[in-house]
């Protein structure tokens, strides 16, 4: 029975567990990771044999340890040789993480950044990922690839650490460091893009087709501020831009109308740009538990399944 998805779901017991303030408490990434996938898993409405479908996809030779009740005995008689079923949910893919590390992701108005807030989800993703027996890896990105794991079944350690030491520092570009990550996607897979898209609409779809080469199934987190959404100031100040440096006064009440409707534009341009190219787009505040994204990454997830 495969694993399916409820819209309808609110995380009960395990909701505690998905909150970015709590999450933010946890030294240990892996810790994290584990403690709020195995939180969500548990709330879900599901079959006890989570990962196993009844669409059949194959045979591999029995190893130690595999339950022996999936043996194929009627190919054991014709073979003399193990074997053991695989079905659609078992088999693999290369999962591999991309999340941005440029200047501006290192925002945050309250207890966890937006960098924090990928690095968050970024691991929960590829501990589930690697649940379902992916090939797991990651990139972390700025104006340039800054640290690179190709997928593999034994990189999960090695995509925690990459993640866990990730810093935001210098101004970010996507054009050029996705060019670069999409030459190394050799192999169809799951490719997800964390990232506060601080560029053009134009400039974002330009940069993520390299992503789709080979048909790729991508799958794209826009993770905002609650305050860069809701712009509550109320008084005069002076922002500072934090990939340039420079600061500009501002009048807050005069401009707070003006400045909503610029966001609203822009988000909503990337998500008709995303759906226009068969992207799936997903828009997150930071201080909002991560079970939604966990839902949609295997909705998404599922779909592309049942469509392979």
């Amino acid at each position: 029975m495969t694993l399916r998805v409820q819209s309808g779901f609110r995380a009960t017991r395990g909701a505690r567990f998905l909150d970015p303030s709590v999450l933010a408490r946890i030294d240990n990434l892996e810790l994290l990771a584990r403690t709020v996938v195995d939180g969500f898993l548990h709330g879900l409405h599901r079959s006890p044999h989570l990962g196993l479908s009844l669409d059949f996809a194959e045979h591999r030779s029995y190893m130690p340890g595999d339950d022996i009740r999936r043996i194929d005995w009627k190919l054991y008689a014709r073979t003399d040789r193990y074997y053991v079923k695989q079905f659609e949910a078992e088999t693999s893919a290369n999962f591999l993480v991309l999340v941005d590390v440029s200047a501006s992701m290192r925002f945050g108005s309250h207890q966890v950044s937006k960098l924090d807030y990928a690095r968050y989800l970024a691991a929960c993703l590829t501990f589930l990922s690697q649940r379902q027996r992916d090939r797991v890896g990651c990139a972390t990105f700025d104006q340039d690839v800054v640290a690179y794991v190709p997928p593999s079944t034994r990189h999960l350690e090695l995509v925690l650490h990459a993640l866990d030491t990730a810093e935001a520092g210098r101004a970010g570009s996507l054009v050029e460091p996705l060019a670069r990550l999409g030459e190394k996607l050799s192999h169809r897979g799951i490719v997800v893009l964390v990232s506060d898209f601080y560029e053009e609409p134009e400039r974002v779809m330009e940069a993520v087709k390299y992503l789709r080469f080979r048909g790729q199934d991508l799958i794209v987190f826009h993770v905002l501020d609650p305050v860069e959404l809701a712009f509550p100031f109320e008084s005069a100040a002076s922002f500072r831009d934090l990939e340039s440096g420079d600061s500009i006064p501002v009048v807050a009440p005069e401009l707070a109308d003006e400045y909503r409707a610029l966001v609203r534009a822009h988000c909503d341009a990337l998500s008709e740009g995303f759906t226009a190219r068969q992207v799936d787009y997903t828009l997150l505040d930071t201080s909002q538990p991560l079970d939604h994204a966990l839902f949609r990454y295997l909705s998404v997830r599922e779909k592309a399944a049942r469509v392979r």
